[in-house]
């Protein structure tokens, strides 16, 4: 049934076990895929997006890789919006609407068209792990499964409880049952472990819904799209989204359940998410706020199915129906199944190197929920390093190991190993000091070479890069080395509210306006001219303009970020005994002996330590 020995088993198959099956097998590695339903494989289990704030940065990144997210999300989305896009480039994030149900049938059949992917339908209901090293899986059937390295991705299945008002029962998702087993062999061991919360709103009969009382969203004008390869297009139609909004009414009603609510009465003891409250926690919190916004998403093309964004609940099913009733266009709403929390077992990511292998267990990688996140983006990146950690550590190659300056991926990863969480983490803009490089046009030129070097990224997807930034960097220069003279400038500099020039200058100082932007430029002959000759697409053209507005900016940062560097090649013995620094703080002293920071910058970022500890350390190392 299976190979005597697999160089990586992947245990889970939603977004982070599927990109880490993929990353794995297509650098080579005989890979096996274990999930406990085949029929769900990388499922949407919460709302039918993919990207949005910081989120859409992840996603682009994972393409830049060679992951197969942006590809699935571009084939399969419904609608594209980039967001922020009244702020600086920094912020743009892209995202888009999906079709559930295709979401999920592309993914698997991606999966199925890569070479190096056996796929087995089963229980994981223990670990194979002997002197410190991970040997293999072993089954609910009670077959034993060898591997050289296992990705644990078990999202939140392990030991899972759903909370519906009163009730609860096992179970790992709606209609799916929990995974008991694997969290007590990581006991044994000396893992630890903690519970953590999510939950889902109600997923509703779009038939029974009253759209003409609600704000229609609709998606861009001109969409871009995910994937940075030509494997996909952006979309010509688009389905709109809608926006209605919660009352006193409604906040009175669902009130009336409160007592009944396992978030009140003590049934639910772990966090959930700050970011993505219930709505009985946003009334609570916020019982100012007369109303809350309510985002009504379809699941697909065909489907009628619709999921409530924003009404995430565990309350009574009879609150929920009654509440939802009061709402503006859903006086009639019919449900398909009601809304629920659920608890979950995960593993504080300290415990973790920056590879996301564990300390304890060599061979041993965890991605996703189970380290204390939350959002398919988030899994997704995390699976993916994982993957293609576990991949080079049996090619007996240098790891891959990103860089809070080189990607969100890196700030995530390093978030998470060296500060921990413990409420179920969501990516930022804000978490990233280094945003203006990181951001969501540039993440080829960030990544795929890097993917490229290890055998990842195709050589197809090198060249095009290489491309698109060569000719980027030929308008930048173009900018520099052309001249404008006051009679084509001063009225369009007049129209914006931008001072006249008094004499002619080259087009970058003038460009680099802040009132002035690309459209007024395209005005420009020699724009328009230089642009035709050269077949320059909507890409390239972003990318010149991003470069030559903010050039100012990216070159502070990346000042800051080479800064940042020196103190990452400064490195910390493995075996560095901190409890001999007396004069370093006990919380210090505790926190680095846990943590066992790589480097110095590493050592810096622990909650604790402070900058006379580092100091103290540095002198300590003889720097």
């Amino acid at each position: 049934m299976f190979l005597e020995k697999y160089d990586v088993i992947v245990v889970g198959a939603g977004h982070a076990g599927c990109e880490a099956a993929a990353a794995a097998a297509n650098l080579g590695c005989s890979t096996l895929l274990v999930t406990m339903s085949l029929q769900n494989i990388a499922q949407m289990s919460c709302n039918p997006a993919m990207g949005g704030i910081a989120k859409g940065q992840i996603v682009r990144e994972i393409d830049a890789l060679g992951g197969y997210s942006g590809i699935v999300s571009d084939k399969t989305a419904i609608q594209f919006k980039m967001l922020n896009k009244s702020k600086g480039p920094a912020m743009w994030s892209p995202r888009v609407q999906s079709d559930r149900m295709r979401f999920a049938e592309e993914w698997r059949l991606m999966l199925e068209r890569t070479p190096n992917v056996d796929f087995y339908q089963e229980m994981v209901s223990g670990l194979s792990i002997k002197n410190g090293k991970i040997e293999g899986i072993k089954t609910s059937l009670g077959i034993e499964i060898k591997a050289k390295t296992v990705v644990l991705t078990n999202g939140t299945f392990l030991n899972g409880l759903i909370h519906i008002g009163d009730k609860q029962f096992g179970g790992g998702r709606a209609g799916e049952s929990a995974a008991y087993g694997i969290t007590e062999d990581l006991l044994k061991v000396g893992f630890e472990s903690g519970r953590m919360k999510t939950g889902t709103p109600p997923r509703v009969d779009g038939r029974s819904l009253d759209y003409s009382k609600m704000q229609e969203e609709a998606g861009d004008v001109n969409p871009d799209k995910f994937s940075y390869s030509d494997e996909t297009k952006p979309l010509i139609h688009q389905r709109s989204c809608h926006m209605t909004y919660t009352s006193l009414e409604v906040h009175d009603i669902l009130r009336e359940g409160f007592d009944r609510s396992p978030m009140f009465n003590g049934r639910i003891k772990s966090l959930g998410p700050r970011y993505c409250p219930s709505i009985e926690d946003k009334i609570n919190r916020f019982a100012d706020k007369e109303r809350h916004q309510l985002f009504v998403e379809p699941e697909g093309w065909d489907t009628v199915e619709v999921y409530v964004n924003g009404f995430s609940t565990s309350l009574p099913e009879d609150v929920q129906f009654k509440a939802l009733r009061s709402v503006a266009g859903f006086e009639k709403v019919k449900f398909f199944r009601p809304g629920y929390a659920i608890e979950y077992d995960y593993f504080p990511p300290t415990q973790l190197k920056h590879t996301l292998e564990t300390k304890l267990v060599s061979g041993l990688y965890f991605a996703g929920q189970i380290n204390g996140t939350t959002g398919y983006e988030e899994a997704a990146s995390q699976g993916m390093m994982a993957g293609i950690n576990a991949a080079l550590k049996v090619k007996d190659q240098e790891p891959m190991i990103l860089k809070r300056d080189e990607a969100y991926i890196g700030v995530l990863i390093d978030d998470l190993i060296t500060k921990g969480t413990e409420e179920p983490y969501r990516m930022f803009t804000s978490r990233a000091e280094f945003r203006t490089l990181l951001r969501q046009d540039n993440a080829d030129s960030r990544l795929t070479p890097k993917s490229f070097e290890i055998g990842l990224a195709s050589e197809k997807r090198m060249r095009r890069m290489e491309e698109k930034f060569a000719k980027s960097d030929a308008m930048v220069n173009f900018f520099k080395e052309t001249s404008v003279t006051i009679e084509e400038a001063n009225p369009v500099l007049e129209a914006k509210g931008s001072s006249p020039m008094i004499q002619s200058d080259k087009m970058f100082k003038v460009f680099s306006r802040p009132q002035i932007d690309l459209d007024d430029f395209i005005k420009f002959d020699k724009v328009k001219q230089y642009i035709e000759d050269n077949n320059l697409d909507k890409e390239i053209i972003e990318q010149a303009e991003i470069n030559v507005k903010y050039s100012g900016y990216i070159e502070k940062e990346r000042n800051n970020a080479d800064k940042l560097t020196r103190l990452e090649d400064m490195k910390i013995p493995e075996d560095f005994d901190y409890n001999k620094i007396k004069s370093m703080s006990i919380e210090a002293r505790q926190k680095l002996s846990k943590i066992r920071p790589v480097t110095i910058s590493q050592a810096s970022r622990i909650s604790g330590v402070s900058p006379s500890d580092i100091s103290v350390l540095l002198i300590y190392m003889g720097r």
